[in-house]
């Protein structure tokens, strides 16, 4: 897994080595060419800003020779407008949000831009919907009432439960992808978190939730659910941050490098 990648060719600013990320990319990539792991997930954020970051990273990217997911995040839609309806086609999605699973397991990925003021355009319902529900949390003065957060709408959150439904009925487990986190809450999390924490918890499938966004990583288990949040690899200047996760029946072994630390994260049943 990697998070946060966000290349641009632009100078450093602040904590954030936009250049640097290539080579740090190239340096997981080598890494998961080595261990071959079943699959791998890029978190959200493939790009900092404007189309033309795309090329470099994506070539990068493609040189894994093993099924590679793509979750959406904020960044990836600081480009012209006119240039937005590529992105899906870019990365090989059909939309924003799907699953897919692997032996006894199930991976749903989840939109969090599908609501926000930058991915849909602003004479969308979409973007009507974005905006009321960021007035609601505005006026609830809640921490991420912040306009680079983004929220998932009711179509997606139905789609979700339904997804989770299947899973059990199957005897299936589920790690569930976003690029934004739900739990802890502080100023990245995403807008309907609560809606999301309702329907993950109700399920008894679901083991884990795994996210970017905030690049200073965190962690918290509520309710028998694992929230990681993984390290940006763009606030690397002499590390990296990536991992790759071990699924065994009893706990989940998270083998973090650079920022990202190693983690056992033991299944409850």
């Amino acid at each position: 897994m990697v998070a946060d990648i966000q290349y641009c060719d632009s100078d450093p600013h602040g904590e954030r080595y936009f250049r640097q990320s290539l080579e740090k990319l190239s340096e997981a990539v080598a890494c998961f060419q080595r261990e071959q792991p079943d699959f791998v997930v890029q978190l959200g954020d493939f790009i900092d800003r404007e189309f033309a970051s795309f090329a470099p990273v994506a070539e990068i990217w493609n040189r894994l020779d093993m099924p590679a997911y793509h979750v959406l995040g904020n960044h990836d839609f600081l480009v012209e407008p006119e240039e937005k309806t590529k992105i899906l086609a870019l990365l090989n999605l059909e939309r924003g949000y799907y699953d897919f699973s692997y032996a006894s397991w199930r991976f749903i990925v989840l939109d969090g831009n599908e609501l926000s003021f930058y991915a849909p355009p602003e004479s969308s319902e979409r973007y009507a919907q974005a905006k009321h529900l960021f007035t609601r949390i505005e006026n609830e003065h809640r921490l991420n009432a912040q306009t680079w957060n983004g929220g998932i709408s009711h179509q997606q959150l139905e789609w979700l439960q339904q997804k989770l439904e299947y899973a059990f009925a199957r005897g299936e487990e589920v790690i569930v992808f976003c690029h934004f986190p739900v739990l802890p809450l502080d100023i990245h999390t995403l807008w309907n978190d609560r809606d999301v924490i309702a329907v993950l918890e109700r399920s008894p499938a679901v083991k884990a939730y795994i996210n970017g966004h905030n690049h200073a990583g965190n962690y918290i288990e509520h309710q028998g659910i694992h929230y990681l949040n993984i390290h940006g690899m763009v606030e690397t200047e002499e590390s990296n941050a990536y991992a790759i996760v071990e699924i065994y029946s009893d706990h989940l072994r998270v083998i973090g490098t650079g920022r990202e630390p190693t983690r056992i994260l033991p299944i409850k049943k």
